[in-house]
């Protein structure tokens, strides 16, 4: 038995071997250390979206206009940085590759600046209004010359539309292992290291989080491979690439649809711990926690860590932390049970046509909040646990068909600039972001949102519950409904896969000559 597994096993490899570099199957080790790049970027990114607007507020004390100037000026123009970092991606040339040398060159930039970020140093208003400008100004140029070209990777490991997907999976896997820790770990840990001082607590958890980047980085780099390369002859004007871009429809959709998603789950993403704090009553939370037995869990985590590392977590008024963190816990690990039917569902039906329909179920789930009275506690967490599901399904199809609007752009133009197409995303990525987070922390102040109160007015508990329901649903029913004018249906990937690796074959062919 055992040697006909070997056997099997042997004729498998021997026929991956025998196809093109490009259509080979990627190792499950590579997936791993491919996928440990976004763990290490979403410990800082996840942050950004779920605690950035309440640090710079509530920590830090900067008020609510200036943290959305902060947020919108820095993020926007770092974003620009992007279309830069594109053409330099795609222009550079090592023994390495392309993307992954900037991967190991950013690791260490993007831990300490992480860590400086979230620091708190003593100014007073106009120099934390200042400090805070600066850090997250070199923070989102440093993610993008990380980020991009990580991004870029994923559309020169394989032209296998099947291995992108399986590929994907194991990215947003890990993804939303960095969510978890963000959203159900980070507040916890924050207020234990702390000894109740949040401030001095996000310093420790962000030197944690900088040195395991920093580290899963490094790994990144030393796991993969790049496959897929230009032809040697082909030229790279940057006027060609934008040119080449400006035609491109399914770029041009996928770019507003990226705009919109992120601005979705920035807005949603920051809301959240405000929606616990403000909206939801304390009594109703306090009584949540005694029905599941709360007590007992902080006990046995106690017993598993230190009996004092939930200690400030477990008071009374630290319950909305609690019951946040508990309801993302739930949502987070549906989101990862969403995230297995990804690939199956994307390979029968094609990624579009699954990203669409969930997408716009994700929405419904949202909006189905803003109907929920201030006791609701139970039916906020089923609505959280129905959108991490449904919107888990989605979140690895994004950058895959991002991967394949790279592949389009080949196919139609014979020109490949794999990391612009990536870049003019993640500029909407952060754009996105940077609108999501200052359209949050604006709009708290119209709303007539006061830091840190103990009560806050109809008008302000109106804007929050609305910012994290009929605001985000709203424009993720818009992004799902773009995709009926996206044109590379799961018919458009299968004749775009094969004429690529034809014409691919013949290039190498013509080159060995």
């Amino acid at each position: 038995m055992y040697s006909s597994n070997s056997d099997t096993a042997n004729t498998e490899e021997a026929k991956n071997k025998q196809l093109p570099p490009e259509l080979q199957k990627l190792s499950v080790m590579e997936k791993i250390g491919y996928s440990l790049g976004d763990l290490a970027a979403n410990l800082i990114f996840q942050t950004l979206m779920a605690f950035l607007a309440f640090f710079y507020t509530d920590i830090y004390k900067i008020p609510p206009a200036a943290a959305s100037l902060v947020i919108l000026i820095g993020g926007v123009v770092g974003a620009f940085f992007n279309l830069a970092m594109g053409a330099i991606a795609d222009r550079t040339n090592t023994r390495w590759g392309k993307f992954r040398p900037w991967i190991l060159w950013t690791a260490v930039p993007f831990g300490v600046i992480s860590l400086l970020a979230f620091s708190t140093p003593n100014f007073n208003e106009g120099g934390k209004i200042a400090y805070a400008f600066i850090t997250y100004f070199l923070l989102v140029i440093v993610y993008s010359a990380n980020n991009l070209p990580y991004s870029a990777l994923s559309g020169v490991l394989t032209g296998s539309m099947k291995e992108r997907n399986s590929l994907a999976s194991y990215r947003f896997t890990a993804v939303m292992v960095a969510q978890f820790i963000i959203q159900v770990l980070l507040l916890p840990l924050a207020l234990s290291l702390g000894d109740g001082d949040k401030a001095s607590g996000f310093e420790k958890v962000m030197l944690v989080f900088a040195i395991t980047g920093v580290i899963c980085f490094i790994i990144t780099f030393f796991t993969t491979k790049e496959r897929i390369t230009p032809p040697k002859a082909q030229k790279t004007p940057i006027l060609q690439d934008l040119t080449d871009l400006s035609k491109n429809k399914p770029w041009i959709i996928m770019l507003v649809l990226t705009v919109l998603v992120f601005i979705t789950l920035a807005t949603r993403g920051g809301m959240n711990i405000f929606y616990f704090k403000y909206y939801l009553t304390e009594a109703s939370q306090v009584q949540f926690l005694d029905l599941i037995g709360f007590k007992g869990i902080i006990g046995w985590l106690g017993s598993v860590f230190t009996p004092a590392a939930f200690e400030e977590f477990s008071k009374p008024d630290n319950a909305p932390y609690a019951v946040s963190s508990l309801s993302s816990a739930l949502s987070t690990i549906f989101m990862i049970v969403g995230i297995a039917f990804s690939k199956p569902l994307a390979d029968r039906f094609g990624k579009s046509t699954v990203f669409g329909c969930f997408l716009a179920a994700s929405a419904v789930s949202l909006i189905a909040v803003n109907f929920f009275p201030p006791d609701a506690v139970i039916a906020v967490f089923m609505a959280q646990i129905a959108f991490g599901f449904l919107y888990g399904i989605t979140t690895p199809l994004l950058w895959t068909m991002i991967a394949d609007v790279a592949d389009y752009s080949e196919w139609k133009n014979n020109r490949r600039a794999t990391a612009i197409i990536f870049s003019a995303m993640i500029f909407g990525l952060k754009v996105g972001l940077s609108v999501g987070g200052a359209l949050s922390a604006w709009l708290l102040g119209v709303f007539g949102y006061v830091p840190d109160a103990a009560v806050q007015t109809e008008s302000a508990m109106t804007g929050i519950k609305m910012l994290v329901s009929i605001i985000p649903g709203g424009l993720f029913l818009i992004s799902a409904s773009m995709l009926f004018w996206y044109p590379i249906r799961k018919s458009t990937e299968e004749e775009i896969e094969r004429e690529l690796a034809a014409r691919r074959s013949r290039q190498a062919a013509d080159q060995a000559l």
